[in-house]
């Protein structure tokens, strides 16, 4: 069984999940209005991944015989002043989840609530994950600069970006 405790903070980081998929979809969304489609694809593959990363909150929740509530979903920022921006506001937001997956884990642990902290493991290594690859994107966009040629490179390079489930057996399964 999972305490109240838990239980809430877990359905909070499901709606911090599902929130990363809104704002992900904004930044494809103003990537579409700038004709950068591939710079949308990576952002449509992130936001498949934050749904995915959602649903194994919920599904542990569930698995602990605990209750699922879905709140309210904040809007996302539509505009940016540049692709640099976006991936700036990307790695930053990553930045905050970290934080938030870290406290999770900090309030699994003075809980002795072993199976949750087991299950959060996955999250920490992800976030690790998560933020290299906004960042590595920060840093080549400022290397680009606004050189078309390099833009236009790179929009190329991640319109290759598939959404790639995990195997069986990760967390929440």
């Amino acid at each position: 069984m999972i305490s109240e405790k838990m239980q809430e903070a877990l359905n909070a980081q499901i709606n911090a999940e599902y929130y990363s998929s809104y704002l992900y979809l904004a930044m494809a969304a103003y990537f579409e209005a700038e004709n950068l489609r591939g710079f949308a694809n990576w952002m449509r593959v992130q936001a498949q991944e934050e749904n995915m990363h959602a649903m194994k909150f919920y599904d542990f929740i569930v698995q602990r015989n605990g209750r699922v509530n879905l709140l309210a979903i904040e809007t996302p920022p539509a505009t940016w002043d540049s692709p640099l921006a976006v991936f700036q506001a990307s790695y930053k937001h990553e930045q905050h989840v970290t934080s938030l997956i870290n406290k999770l884990v900090k309030m699994a642990l003075a809980e002795s609530d072993y199976a949750s902290n087991a299950f959060l493991q996955w999250f920490v290594d992800e976030q690790v994950e998560e933020e290299a690859n906004a960042d590595a994107i920060v840093q080549d966009l400022k290397r680009v600069g606004k050189a078309s040629e390099g833009v236009f490179l790179m929009d190329r390079e991640l319109a290759t970006r598939k959404f790639t489930p995990p195997p069986a057996g990760g967390a929440g399964e």
